[in-house]
């Protein structure tokens, strides 16, 4: 069965014969949203120091926590805070959003992204809840702004260039209601030039501000009116001051004072009328309606989803999920196969960097293997000569040990008469050792030879003839200063062993 619905179908008026009843639904409709309640998310704007607060606690007749900013901060930050306030019997959950830091950095230029970055989360926060199979819209918090109340400083005689830039980049996401922050510090005339001068820049840059409304009829008279009072210039205060025989939020100065809800003194009055006690639903619902739905259609059509033309054909969600599906799937294998891609490179580089290093590292080895070589060659050939020097010495010492023995055996028989040995004893000089100067018999002076060589080949073993001198005592009677000591130890030469011969033995 197939029906075919007929386009711009006329529709037809009837009358009613008696009463029905559904002239209530705006009373129900009244009563249903009092008993939800309702929520209002205000974004305040401004450099730090220019009453925001202060403005928020007198708007509000109340009087909020919030910690005092510093001017130091390094970046924006967004600090929101809920509160629930109530009124006769309507619950409202109001959401104030500071901006700290807006304005105190040295470079501003990109002082309104933190800004822009939370009001499209809040965005998202809803398009997800919007999205979900099993969702509770009525009951979520809607944390949406819905006005930024731009704090414009009275110093100056026009905008600054980051109040430009802001509120355009603003715009097509909040609500924009710029108000002139202090205005007791700028007198009257100055205050309507600085008016006209703001709105004419702004409408130079194609800023767009928030427009009162002027469909409804019961509005629009008063809407249209403060359209032209735009920005308005404010002074906050939630001090009571006496003035005349009643009490009133003011400011004193000592000149006089300015009260805050004398229209006379600012616009505090009609910023309030139009924010809160006339627009504020309007607010809400331009915000759904204009900047939520903007950002909603971008990004569907970021996700593939069209709207359909009454020429082209039907638009099916399950064929886009489809197509969607195979052109993420088909991007999925493209970076997979890049990504592999990559790490076959990544492995050949370090292939290629590792073989590198063992080249090095085997030059390096055998580098370090022949200079091993060359060492041990050296110390071979250092070995060898140690060798031959020390069989050399051990030959000489064997020779002067052979000629030491037959020196002894030779001069070991005694002699016949005890005279013949006191001719002998006599104390050397020069003289008498030189063997041309002496007369000396000749086997004597060979003893002497055998006994030098001995003296000069072993100087490390004067402990060697000790034994002996008693028999050398027989040939050569040395004087008590050359007498051989007894070594402390075995083994140990002293070089104390011999005592030098008096001077008058060389003279």
């Amino acid at each position: 069965m197939s029906f075919q619905i007929r386009q711009n179908e006329e529709k037809r008026t009837i009358e009613l014969n008696g009463h029905v009843g559904f002239d209530s639904l705006p009373d129900q409709l009244v009563s249903k949203s009092v008993a939800q309640g309702f929520s209002f998310n205000i974004l305040c704007v401004g450099e730090t120091g220019v009453g925001k607060s202060t403005l928020m606690n007198t708007l509000f007749n109340t009087t909020f926590e919030n910690e005092e900013a510093s001017h130091y901060g390094n970046k924006v930050h967004l600090h929101p805070q809920t509160y629930e306030l109530q009124e006769s019997n309507v619950n409202l959950k109001l959401t104030i959003v500071h901006t700290v830091g807006f304005g105190d950095q040295i470079n501003r230029e990109e002082s309104f992204k933190p800004i822009l970055e939370y009001i499209d989360t809040q965005f998202e926060k809803y398009l997800e809840e919007e999205l979900k199979i099993k969702r509770s819209l009525f009951s979520c918090h809607d944390t949406r702004i819905h006005a930024c109340l731009y704090f414009i400083a009275p110093s100056g005689h026009s905008l600054k260039s980051l109040d430009l830039v802001t509120m355009k980049k603003l715009d097509s996401k909040v609500n924009i209601i710029p108000v002139i922050a202090k205005a007791d510090t700028v007198n009257r005339s100055e205050l309507d030039k600085l008016k006209i001068k703001i709105m004419s820049e702004l409408v130079s840059n194609g800023v767009q501000i928030y427009q009162f409304p002027t469909e409804d009829e019961a509005v629009a008279e008063i809407n249209s009116s403060m359209n032209t009072h735009l920005p308005f210039a404010v002074v906050g205060s939630v001090e009571n001051v006496k003035v005349g025989n009643k009490l009133v939020k003011a400011r004193l100065y000592p000149w006089g004072s300015v009260q805050v809800e004398n229209e006379n003194h600012c616009d505090f009055v009609k910023l309030r009328e139009m924010l809160v006690r006339v627009n504020m639903e309007d607010l809400r619902e331009q915000t759904h309606a204009r900047h939520y739905e903007l950002y909603r259609r971008c990004k569907l059509e970021e996700m593939g989803f069209k709207d359909t033309d009454p020429d082209s054909k039907s638009f099916s969600l399950q064929e886009t999920y489809e197509a969607k599906r195979k052109e993420f799937l088909t991007d999925l294998q493209r970076k997979e196969e890049e990504m592999r891609q990559m790490f076959v490179n990544k492995v050949k580089e370090a292939e290629a960097e590792l073989k590198e290093k063992e080249k090095e590292l085997h030059e390096r080895f055998e580098q370090l293997k022949r200079m091993h070589q060359e060492e041990k060659k050296t110390l071979e050939e250092k070995r060898r000569n140690l060798e031959e020097e020390m069989n050399a010495f051990n030959r000489r010492k064997v020779a002067a040990e052979t000629l030491m023995g037959q020196a002894v055996q030779g001069g070991s028989q005694p002699f016949k008469k005890d005279k013949d040995k006191k001719k002998f004893k006599m104390n050397f000089t020069k003289k008498d050792i030189h063997p041309c100067r002496t007369n000396i018999p000749f086997p004597f002076l060979s003893f002497c030879t055998v006994f030098m060589l001995c003296f000069i080949f072993l100087p490390f073993h004067i402990h060697f003839f000790y034994p002996f001198q008693s028999v050398f005592s027989h040939f050569i009677p040395l004087p008590v200063d050359l007498q051989i000591k007894q070594p402390e130890k075995p083994g140990m030469c002293l070089p104390s062993a011999w005592e030098k011969l008096p001077e008058t033995v060389w003279t």
